[in-house]
């Protein structure tokens, strides 16, 4: 039997759907997956209200109803849904080192960039400030994986770090990747590079400087997108 909160998410995302708006949403994200036509704001309010209503105390319990609504879903949203109820605030002592494979599970079958760069940059971000030395070596063995989805999450996971960006991890997350053709492996890396930029874009054109010839022309472009602003910015 499906947890109530399960139950009413998926309830709720069918009545407050807009079928004017779902095909063009699909369309939109390429999707095989129908969509119901619930936007943004009101799929999170829906399930910041139900949240309340149906509070869940126990983490089998979260981890379970998180994969009931990802792997049962039938529309996009309710994975989305998911995605909320997995990063909600109430359930952070849930997310512990070894939830890791939950998200290794969503990335892979998500396998497309609005499941996959929240985890990255949220879940998997969390879990490497919490758990630095177990987290960097998970996500050196993610960075040479066949997947292309959990390289991509290696590589932008420290997104918006900052000062607190562990720039060897990030390059070592880069280097096995900078060959790959793909569109989402190369707009990754400029992510990241340009991310780190901001706080240090030195180290990030001293990097592309170093791997002139293997540092792809997109993930130049959007690795230094930003570097005149930030220059200007110094000068004030």
């Amino acid at each position: 039997m499906p947890h109530p909160l399960a139950t009413a998410l998926r309830q709720a995302l069918a009545d407050n759907g807009d079928s004017a708006k779902a095909e063009g949403m699909r369309r939109y994200m390429k999707s095989e997956m129908p969509y119901r036509g619930v936007q943004t704001p009101l799929l999170r309010r829906i399930c910041r209200d139900l949240l309340l209503s149906h509070p869940i105390e126990e983490k089998d319990v979260w981890y379970g109803v998180v994969l009931d609504l990802w792997r049962r879903a039938e529309y996009r949203e309710e994975r989305y849904a998911a995605l909320e109820l997995a990063g909600a605030k109430p359930h952070e002592p849930f997310r512990t080192l070894d939830t890791l494979p939950l998200w290794e599970e969503l990335v892979v079958t998500g396998a497309w960039w609005d499941y996959v760069d929240g985890i990255a940059s949220h879940r998997l971000r969390e879990l490497l400030e919490r758990f630095p030395s177990e987290m960097a070596r998970e996500m050196r063995r993610w960075s040479r994986d066949a997947d292309k989805w959990k390289r991509r999450s290696a590589i932008i996971c420290q997104l918006n770090r900052k000062e607190q960006t562990d720039v060897t991890l990030l390059f070592d997350c880069i280097d096995p990747n900078l060959a790959d053709p793909d569109f989402f492996i190369r707009k990754g890396i400029g992510w990241a590079l340009r991310s780190l930029a901001w706080t240090d874009l030195d180290t990030v054109e001293s990097y592309i400087a170093r791997n002139e010839g293997r540092v792809s022309p997109l993930s130049r472009r959007e690795a230094l997108k930003n570097a005149e602003k930030i220059r200007s910015g110094r000068g004030r």
